[in-house]
């Protein structure tokens, strides 16, 4: 029972993870319409500069605050010297230019940072535990990474249902020339939309950062979770983006967990091992696809 509580937060952390991460791309290419394949690079971006901040300040929040701006600066600079370009053509045009921006990324963290990974330490306050029931106790850097994702979601929430902006991006969404009829200026509202989706990477990054190597190419992995987040649950959709992420998040964790031990039952040690790990690795892919049979458009789709 203790075990199957701690893989439940374990599975909850590695989703508010990805849905920092699904959240931006779903609104980059709800809003916009734009496949942005190098997302995962800003996750990168985000990680070296916090990590980078954090070594020679001392100071964790003060990595934070740093990469965020820098990655949202950085993002909408991408924006408008380039995918600005890319807005009307094809979506292999975009998927192309994307997929450039990660080689480049990645070679650009390896002549300024060098091959070697870096690694962050987890904050000198954020280093203990929590006994969240008696006999468990549980990492509080991963409390506050799980607090963390709860409290974007909620802010996004309150952003798109009773702010002006909010308001703006849900229009430029729905029918963009009609939003710049009615005066929203879209390129700016764009700019504005990737900037917020690169600074949610960026963040994800930097939480991210205490608990893995901080190297160059982290964040092709992660995208693959990313894609199969935002199909799961709804392209475009912000809620869809957090049912799905927490939905992968649990389903991953605890079939890593717990599929070796179900296997052992029938199995030998070295077989079991083998055959759940294969299992586990495919198991989100399972359940997209039965999702997708269910429901093609995904558990909740924008405009839904």
């Amino acid at each position: 029972m203790l075990l199957v509580f701690e893989q439940l937060l374990n599975g909850l952390q590695l989703g508010v993870t990805l849905f920092l991460l699904s959240a931006g791309l779903t609104l980059i290419f709800g809003i916009m319409q734009v496949i942005n394949l190098a997302h995962g690079s800003f996750y990168m971006i985000g990680a070296y500069v916090a990590a980078t901040v954090t070594a020679y300040t001392g100071s964790f929040l003060l990595g934070l605050a740093v990469a965020l701006p820098v990655t949202a600066l950085i993002g909408m600079l991408v924006e408008m010297s380039m995918l600005r370009r890319l807005y009307h053509k094809e979506h292999v045009d975009q998927v192309l230019a994307t997929f450039g921006l990660i080689m480049f990324f990645n070679e650009l963290t390896r002549i300024i940072w060098g091959r070697q990974p870096l690694f962050m330490d987890v904050p000198a306050w954020l280093s203990g535990s929590i006994e969240l029931i008696p006999g468990i106790p549980y990492p509080t850097y991963r409390l506050a990474v799980i607090g963390v994702g709860l409290l974007v979601a909620l802010f996004l929430y309150l952003m798109f249902a009773y702010t002006r902006i909010g308001m703006q991006i849900r229009a430029g969404a729905s029918n963009r020339e009609m939003a710049a009829a009615l005066g929203i200026n879209i390129k700016r509202l764009y700019t504005l939309v990737f900037g917020l989706g690169t600074l949610l990477a960026g963040l994800a990054g930097v939480m991210a950062g205490p608990i893995l190597a901080v190297e160059a190419g982290m964040g092709e992995s992660i995208l693959i979770l990313t894609f199969v987040v935002i199909v799961i649950g709804g392209i475009g959709s912000v809620r869809g983006a957090f049912v799905g992420a927490l939905l992968v998040g649990m389903v991953d964790t605890l079939g890593r967990a717990f599929l070796p031990l179900f296997f052992r039952l029938v199995f030998p040690a070295a077989t079991a091992d083998g055959a759940a790990a294969s299992i586990a690795s495919m198991l989100i892919y399972l359940l997209m696809a039965a999702i997708l049979i269910w429901r093609p458009r995904g558990l909740l789709p924008a405009h839904s």
